[in-house]
Order: structure tokens, then C-alpha cells, then sequence
């Protein structure tokens, strides 16, 4: 509740808000009653200052590089949990116990399949199309399929529906993934783990036995981790902006990938990887930083910098140490990965880079390590958007739970015309 007060002050007169505090991180103006009581709006483009909504689900400090799940840190996660873990977590609010996370991944394991016909859904697609348009429409037309399970105001029915977002979305992907080589769909395999099914279903052709290599999929298992949750990011934003119409949660989730797909948000890590080869050897370096700074260059040094940290990202320094484990396992030399390292040396010693806190993020890594383990470029938006998955749909269902919960109405600066009388076509 309210501890303090916050007083604005309008011309003559002055009006008190309430400030309520958070278990961490700033305090909040309460202005909801402002437009009644002043008649005035705020104005806030990107909302950079305006927390939209009250959760319990992720924080992040950007100053001191830290983001929590539930209070957990993000690295000591990636280091001893799983994805599964991590997401009962992020669904239920507490850790699981192990017959808790077996009842979990065992119920997660029995939604993977899809309905049969979804499969000659993906026939209507273009073969060339792009995986994210696949996922756009196989995940908005689930609700056609799925029709049980779409009373929001029934939590049996919230919950049978997150798990089967949650469950199926590794197959959708899979299936996108597929369908644009040209390959024939592989059925899931409920025997392996939610990564190795995933994996196996991505890289596995029905001629052959798949074995699933345990370094590859625990590194894919951290990248799900690492990308779970982000607090009220774009997607997930349109995410709690589209279920608070009433929307179905397929179609929730949907809005949320739409949004995904855009460059500034989950196409980062393919642009990050992109620039690198266009630098393509450590001697070029130089160059492009000098570009970087140049303002009236256009060219950007992807995968650094980020809209919330103003720090290390601490996703970063995970992916850092796993794409050394990949490269390790696969033998692969990359001249990429040697872009990469002394770039991020580079400029983390440069003071145009340490005064604009311009830092790698999770991006600048995680493209490389999906590049080396086989997916092509148009695939990494669609891993974003499967391990994501389980972050909107927490957030969806604490939205759907929240009592005071209102639908999306933000309000706009008008500057347009004044009221003026229609003129007829003839006199024009």
C-alpha cells in the first residue's frame, strides 16, 4: 500500500498521489485518479517511465545487471535448474519438489503432439515462408482446435491451455523448421526431455536413430531459460495488452509473437550474428567501431547496449561461457566467435563505449551458438518465441487473475486539426 505522497502542482493548484513501494526496485506514483481529478494526461512514449501493471514475476535492476525470476538469480537458474523447472516456477511461484517437476514435465510430455489436420494447415504456407509466419498463424489457429480449453474465467481451463502452449510450441517450431527444408514432420518422442524432443524433432529424419548430444542440449536448455521471462517487454506487453480484451490465450500468444518478430526485439541476436560476418576478421574491427561512433554513420554495433540495462546483462555472461562449450564440443573453428571476443574486448576498453554503458547483451553471444549447433538465421526469432512462451503465458495468467485488471486503454497528445467544417466536393 501507500507509505508516501507525491504532490504535483498544476498552475494554482495542487493535487497529492499516493507512491506505493515494491519489494525491489523504484517507487511508484499512483496516478490513476489524475485525468479526474486535473483533467490532464501524461505523456510517456515507449512508456519508459510508467509501469503498466503490478507483478510478482520477474524484476530487473539494469544499473547493477541483475534479473530475477521469482527472486531467484538468472545465473545461478541457468547454472543448476532446467527449463522445465524454471518454468513451473514461473507459472506457480515456488521451486518444485521432485515429484512436483515429474508430475510437470510428465503433464507437459502428453501435450506435445498436434492435432493431425494442423498439419496440412502448414501446406497452405508458401515453402519459402519465414518460420515466423508459420508460428504466427499454426499458434492463433490453435484456438479453432483446442475450443475446450478457452474460458478464461475458468482457472481449470487457463491452466490445460498454458500447458499446452507451453508444450506444443516446441513441435510448432520444429514442424516450421521442417516444412521450409522440405522434410517430413517428426512425431514427439515423450521418452526424452523437453529439449531433446525439441532437438530430435528440429535435426531427426524418420530413416534414422537421433541421438541427442547432452552438450548441445543443455546449452539449448539455458538459452530457454535465459530467454523465459523479461519482465514488460514489448511482446510480453502486447501479450497482457491483448488477454485484457477478453482474448483467448492462442491468440494472446500470437499477438505476442507477432510482436516478437520485429528486428528491435527478438530479431537482435539474428542482426548481432549478421554484422559480425560483415566484419569478418579481427583486423576490420577498427573500422567498424569507428563507424559506430560516428554519428552520421547509420551502421550500429548490434548486440550491444539494451533498452533496460544500463550494466552487463547478466544473460550475456552465461552465453559467453556456453558458446565456448559448444564450439569446444563441435570442434568448430568460427572466425566469428574470434570476432566476437575481441570485439567485446575491444569495446568494453573503449570510453565512448564505457560512458554510453554500451555493454554486450544476450544477443551478441546466443546467435553464435545457435549458428554452430545447425539453425539457419530465420530460425532464431522462433527459439525466442518457443522459450518465451512460457513467460507470456505466466504473465497472462497473473493478468487474468489480477482482480483489479482493466483492459488496455492508453491515452494519446493530439496534434492534429482543430474542429472544422466539412467542405463539399463541388467547392474543393
Amino acid at each position: 500500500m501507500s507509505d508516501d505522497t507525491a504532490t504535483l502542482k498544476l498552475g494554482s493548484e495542487s493535487y497529492e498521489f499516493p507512491v506505493f513501494k515494491g519489494t525491489q526496485g523504484p517507487d511508484v506514483v499512483d496516478i490513476r485518479k489524475l485525468y479526474g481529478q486535473t483533467g490532464n494526461f501524461t505523456f510517456d512514449p515507449g512508456f519508459t517511465s510508467t509501469a503498466s501493471c503490478e507483478s510478482a514475476l520477474t524484476f530487473i535492476d539494469g544499473d547493477e545487471g541483475i534479473l530475477l525470476h521469482r527472486g531467484y538469480n538468472i545465473e545461478q537458474l541457468s547454472e543448476q535448474s532446467s527449463f522445465m523447472e524454471v518454468s513451473y516456477l514461473l507459472l506457480n511461484g515456488e521451486l518444485p519438489s521432485k515429484a512436483e517437476l515429474e508430475d510437470f514435465s510428465y503433464t507437459i510430455s502428453r501435450h506435445t503432439m498436434l492435432h493431425e489436420q494442423l498439419a496440412t494447415f502448414y501446406k497452405g504456407f508458401r515453402r519459402d515462408a519465414h518460420p515466423m509466419a508459420i508460428m504466427c498463424g499454426v499458434v492463433g489457429a490453435l484456438s479453432a482446435f483446442y475450443h475446450d480449453s478457452t474460458d478464461i474465467a475458468d482457472p481449470e481451463h487457463r491452466k490445460i491451455s498454458s500447458h499446452r502452449l507451453i508444450a506444443k510450441m516446441p513441435t510448432i517450431a520444429a514442424m516450421a523448421y521442417k516444412y521450409s527444408i522440405g522434410q517430413p514432420f517428426l512425431y514427439p518422442d515423450n521418452d526424452l526431455s523437453y529439449t531433446g524432443n525439441f532437438l530430435r524433432m528440429t535435426f531427426g529424419v524418420p530413416a534414422e536413430t537421433y541421438e541427442v548430444n547432452p552438450v548441445i542440449e543443455r546449452a539449448m536448455d539455458r538459452i530457454f531459460i535465459l530467454h523465459a521471462d523479461h519482465e514488460q517487454n514489448a511482446s510480453t506487453s502486447t501479450v497482457r495488452l491483448a488477454g485484457s480484451s477478453g482474448a483467448n490465450p492462442f491468440a494472446c500468444i500470437a499477438a505476442g509473437i507477432a510482436c516478437l518478430w520485429g528486428p528491435a526485439h527478438g530479431g537482435a541476436n539474428e542482426a548481432a550474428l549478421n554484422m559480425l560476418r560483415e566484419i569478418g576478421t579481427p583486423d576490420r574491427i577498427p573500422h567498424y567501431i569507428e563507424r559506430a561512433k560516428d554519428k552520421n554513420d547509420p551502421f550500429r554495433l548490434m548486440g550491444f547496449g539494451h533498452r533496460v540495462y544500463k550494466n552487463y546483462d547478466p544473460r550475456a555472461t552465461v552465453m559467453r561461457k556456453t558458446v565456448r562449450e559448444i564450439m569446444a564440443e563441435l570442434k568448430v573453428t568460427d572466425p566469428v566467435f574470434e570476432v566476437a571476443l575481441q570485439l567485446e574486448e575491444m569495446a568494453l576498453n573503449d570510453p565512448y563505449f564505457i560512458e554510453k554503458k554500451l555493454f554486450p547483451n544476450v544477443d551478441f553471444y546466443s546467435g553464435i551458438i545457435l549458428s554452430a549447433i545447425g539453425f539457419p538465421t530465420e530460425m532464431f526469432t522462433v527459439l525466442f518465441a518457443l522459450s518465451r512462451t512460457v513467460g507470456w503465458v505466466a504473465q497472462w495468467n497473473e493478468m487474468i487473475s489480477d482482480p483489479g485488471q482493466k483492459i488496455g486503454r492508453p491515452r494519446q497528445l493530439y496534434t492534429g486539426p482543430a474542429p472544422r467544417d466539412y467542405i463539399p466536393l463541388s467547392q474543393r
